[in-house]
């Protein structure tokens, strides 16, 4: 039985703007709609918005971490080697 659902092909990865992920951030962070909610309107996942929220706690000093600019930098250093 199982067999016969098929599964779904995985979606292509999409690359995003930092403006655009900023303003999916606040559009979550105002508190009018839910994560899920934002995420269902902008045919995101779940997952990446609550991701793109935490990197922007992180950029703003609000939680510990790797800011987006060493992230940047820690790859062209990973590239290099």
């Amino acid at each position: 039985m199982m067999e016969s659902m098929g599964k779904m092909k995985p979606r292509p990865r999409r690359s995003f703007t930092p403006e655009f992920k900023a303003e999916i951030v606040e559009l979550c962070q105002r508190g009018d709609l839910s994560v899920g909610q934002v995420a269902k309107d902008f045919d995101l996942t779940e997952t990446a918005v609550r991701q793109w929220i935490r990197q922007g706690e992180v950029d703003a000093g609000q939680r510990d971490g790797l800011t987006s600019i060493e992230r940047e930098e820690l790859v062209a250093l990973r590239r290099e080697n």
